[in-house]
């Protein structure tokens, strides 16, 4: 098997730099590989150099939903490579349904899945997401209104909430 060959793109957000890596090994069927927020610790690799039309175009629309002008990024999904299970492919979809300014609570989710029971495995999918931001894994809260787990930080996920919904009753 090919090794996996990556080329990545940073953008400076509010939040801090965003990290995008578009997964070039097959070039007639590149796809995103990730989405995440980055820490200063290891930004010392930083290099912008990459150059590319799908990373230009993700770069630009995450660039227009923190400026309050994209709330969808459907261009996007046909280069997400669903890597996971049937599952957590199912609870990524469904994220997708979450819409913004909304959330959803882990039992929401796990029943538009017809599955209510599959409250913990939809939380672990939820967590199995590479794509921050564009499939929407922030806006899954706990059942009580409580913010939970978010792999980009829990402040984050409250600014990124916030953001999306100024006069939400929910106050993180």
């Amino acid at each position: 098997m090919k090794d996996s060959v990556c080329l990545t793109h940073w953008l400076t957000t509010p939040l801090g730099p965003l990290e995008i890596g578009l997964d070039v090994s097959r070039p007639a069927e590149p796809f995103y590989q990730y989405i995440k927020f980055k820490t200063q610790e290891t930004l010392a690799d930083v290099m912008n150099v990459a150059q590319h039309e799908l990373l230009s175009l993700a770069a630009d629309q995450l660039s227009q939903y923190f400026l309050g002008q994209r709330r969808e990024f459907t261009e996007l999904m046909p280069y997400f490579h669903h890597k996971g299970t049937e599952f957590q492919r199912r609870v990524w979809r469904a994220l997708m349904e979450v819409s913004y300014g909304e959330t959803r609570s882990y039992a929401e989710l796990a029943k538009m899945l017809n599955n209510p029971k599959a409250v913990r495995a939809v939380g672990a999918a939820n967590g199995k997401n590479s794509l921050a931001i564009v499939v929407p894994c922030h806006r899954v809260i706990g059942a009580n209104g409580t913010l939970t787990g978010y792999a980009g930080g829990l402040d984050k996920k409250k600014w990124l909430l916030e953001f999306e919904n100024p006069q939400s009753m929910l106050r993180f």
